[in-house]
């Protein structure tokens, strides 16, 4: 653990720690890398270094103090968190306006007015270019902090005025060691450093959500299943599949998980497994199928996830899907 409190991510705290410290803050920094890995975390604590009246170190805040708490729960006075209604929808440019008036006026308590723009690729492009006059125009006292899954879904001209900073996926053993950290059990704590694709915050948060972890349990034991199953069963399956578009597209990204560690297995690749809980069944079923249909299924996952996004008819996806799924005693 660094001096932010902040586990993994060192390179990217001693940065900003050494810009605070040497007066080379940026006006913007743009923080990118998978939904849940530190990007929130670390802007927080960024703000809260810049603006904690008694830090305990130059770029390093108390943690305790008034200020501290309240940036921590996005609630300070010159501090302003902007994202999207629902993650998935857009932020708009009138959001991106009601930045530009909070900005016109000088900090009230603290030595920087700082906003923090959740997953800005959700933003739409009046409010990307709306965003781009703020950046070149943005007084002294003003820092912006972006985060989105990476630089290539923001504009050029966005990304050359921010100073970028992509956080990478923590290791298997590393997202375990912060759940222990936490409190989360051994063995829990190992199965979601597997399934956490490397971020902590999305482990952390799967820790709790005994819901979700029984949704997969369901639909992988479901998957083994259908793998067994006659025609007619497909069908009724995919009629029940298409009623729920929310849980369909949830189930494709566990079933793409899994093609992909049964692939991992065929090629005899020494990899960690996502669905570390299944590595018996996983590696039998690679057995059986081989490496040519184990890639094929891992694309025909993917083909699925990517026609969702589309104006596609669900009940023919989920037809198509099941019933070129290989047969399998």
């Amino acid at each position: 653990m660094n001096s932010w409190n902040i586990f993994g991510h060192d390179w990217a705290v001693d940065m900003l720690i050494n810009h605070i410290a040497h007066q080379g803050l940026r006006h913007a920094y743009l923080l990118t890398g998978p939904a849940g890995v530190g990007r929130r975390a670390l802007a927080t604590r960024l703000a809260q270094a810049l603006n904690c009246p008694t830090p305990v170190a130059p770029g390093v805040a108390c943690g305790v103090c008034r200020t501290c708490k309240q940036v921590e729960a996005g609630q300070q006075a010159d501090l302003m968190v902007i994202q999207a209604e629902a993650e998935g929808g857009i932020l708009k440019v009138e959001q991106v306006r009601e930045v530009q008036k909070f900005l016109s006026l000088r900090p009230y308590q603290s030595p920087f007015k700082v906003v923090i723009f959740l997953r800005f690729q959700e933003a739409n492009a009046s409010a990307q270019n709306a965003l781009l006059k703020t950046l070149e125009e943005a007084p002294a006292y003003a820092l912006l902090l972006l985060t989105a899954d990476n630089a290539e879904q923001l504009l050029p001209t966005i990304v050359s005025r921010c100073e970028v900073m992509r956080l990478r996926p923590l290791t298997v053993a590393g997202v375990t060691e912060f759940l222990a950290a936490k409190g989360v059990p051994p063995e829990k704590a190992a199965l979601l450093g597997h399934l956490s694709g490397g971020r902590p915050g999305y482990a952390l948060r799967l820790s709790a959500d005994e819901k979700a972890l029984a949704f997969r349990a369901d639909k992988l034991d479901d998957l083994r299943h259908l793998l067994g199953a006659k025609r007619r069963e497909r069908f009724a399956y995919a009629e029940k599949l298409a009623k729920d578009k929310d849980a369909f597209r949830k189930m494709l990204f566990l079933w793409l998980a899994y093609w992909r560690d049964v692939m991992l297995c065929s090629s005899g690749a020494q990899a960690e497994l996502t669905n570390s809980d299944r590595a018996e069944e996983i590696e039998s079923l690679a057995y059986a199928l081989g490496l040519a249909q184990a890639r094929a299924q891992t694309r025909a996952m993917e083909l699925a996830l990517e026609r969702m996004g589309k104006n596609v008819n669900l009940r023919l996806l989920a037809e198509v899907t099941l019933m070129d799924l290989p047969q399998v005693r």
